[in-house]
């Protein structure tokens, strides 16, 4: 391809790049999905719900006993199982799609081979991610939906805004499946998997998720606030209690560049592998 061609195709709009990369057929990509889900795979997202829960009353009412309250968002006092709920609710759908956005698709990619098979037809790189990212986004969905519903029984949500945490909580989901699948890409054996626990781990702890981000030295603060959970994090708890102020739209601004570099990133990663 010449230099002018090729500065054609990058000028190209957005419509014309789906179009080249999408039949417009996602839904069989989806609907395979729910058939997987029905048949093998429902055991396991069930049981993904439990762990937040499982943190919420060791962590929030075991050691919240001894903690007593903390400051809110807003400045105001909160107990600490309602300050670290908008947190655990975070973590979860980053849990929930990250997983399933990873070692499921590694699977797949490297083992069941069926990403080539799906391109051998007539769909696109960009239908196989949007369907992949999708039913990670409904796994991350299941998560956040009943953790909510345990937090508002709870009394842990003192605001009508609080509602507003389950499509949020597919926002960051949705970051971090288009940025877990186009990662996963890249990996080769289950050992390179591993690399997944150990990122995520260190972002639980350190993300403010169960103490305040004051308690580290100032440059760990910068370094934990490039991280994406933080944002999840920070806007969930400012939605719990309803208190908005600037880094609202930042936190959002955050995960709507990261989903759509995700989503970018995982269809040119499949577009190169399977359609050279």
């Amino acid at each position: 391809m010449s230099a002018a061609s090729e500065g054609v195709r990058r000028r190209r709009p957005m419509s014309a790049w789906i179009a080249s990369n999408s039949s417009g057929n996602t839904g069989a990509v989806i609907e395979r999905g729910f058939a997987v889900i029905r048949s093998q795979n429902w055991l396991v997202m069930v049981s993904g719900f439990f762990e937040p829960v499982f943190y919420l009353l060791a962590m929030g009412y075991g050691l919240g006993g001894l903690i007593g309250t903390v400051a809110g968002p807003d400045g105001r006092p909160i107990a600490y199982a309602a300050y670290i709920a908008p947190a655990l609710l975070a973590t979860s759908a980053m849990n929930g799609a990250i997983y399933d956005s990873t070692w499921n698709v590694f699977f797949k990619l490297k083992f069941a081979k069926l990403y080539q098979g799906m391109l051998a037809t007539s769909l696109g790189p960009l239908d196989v991610a949007a369907g992949e990212i999708f039913m990670a986004l409904f796994r991350g969905f299941l998560y956040a939906l009943g953790f909510t519903i345990v937090i508002a029984v709870m009394g842990l949500a003192t605001s009508w805004w609080a509602l507003a945490m389950i499509p949020v909580a597919l926002l960051i989901a949705l970051g971090f499946a288009a940025l877990g699948m186009a990662l996963t890409s890249y990996f080769e054996t289950f050992q390179q998997m591993d690399w997944i626990n150990i990122a995520l781990l260190p972002m639980f702890m350190f993300s403010s998720t169960l103490f305040p981000i004051t308690v580290f030295p100032e440059p760990v603060q910068w370094f934990v606030m490039a991280m994406p959970l933080w944002h999840g994090v920070e806007l969930m708890r400012q939605l719990s209690v309803g208190h908005f102020e600037a880094s609202t739209a930042v936190h959002l601004g955050y995960f709507l560049v990261m989903s759509l570099l995700g989503i970018g990133f995982t269809t040119r990663r499949l577009r190169a592998l399977f359609l050279r």
